[in-house]
């Protein structure tokens, strides 16, 4: 079963941030499903996006294209789009491709929505 948990926030700067929370596998069989998700939020919620990985173990190539490719949606519209709470048998895939350097990724939730609100405040 693959499920994707969604919140809203508003940061202190009065932005709409959407927050996707994965879980199970983000492969081949769901990183198109993840990718309809991803454009879906960008496009008719909010441009700032946060992928909380917490809660999938496993990634591959095609789980990384779909990250890849809401990033440069988030990019188009001006937006942001930040990684977080990675799951630590993720992180090494993300390190061997050095994907690490490409996403802005944060320890937590809290750590990626703050700076959500300080970085367009700034």
């Amino acid at each position: 079963m693959y499920y994707i948990d969604q919140k809203t926030y508003t940061t202190q700067n009065g932005n709409t941030v959407t927050v996707l929370t994965p879980t199970g596998r983000l492969d081949i069989t769901t990183a198109w499903q993840f990718r309809l998700k991803l454009q879906e939020c960008i496009s008719k919620l909010s441009r700032h996006l946060v992928v909380n990985l917490g809660q999938v173990n496993f990634i591959d190539s095609s789980g990384l294209t779909s990250l890849v490719a809401g990033m440069r949606d988030a990019d188009k519209v001006k937006g942001s789009f930040r990684i977080c709470n990675v799951h630590p048998e993720a992180k090494l895939v993300f390190e061997v491709t050095m994907m690490d350097t490409v996403f802005e990724i944060f320890e937590t939730e809290e750590d990626a929505l703050e700076s959500e609100s300080g970085s367009i405040a700034s």
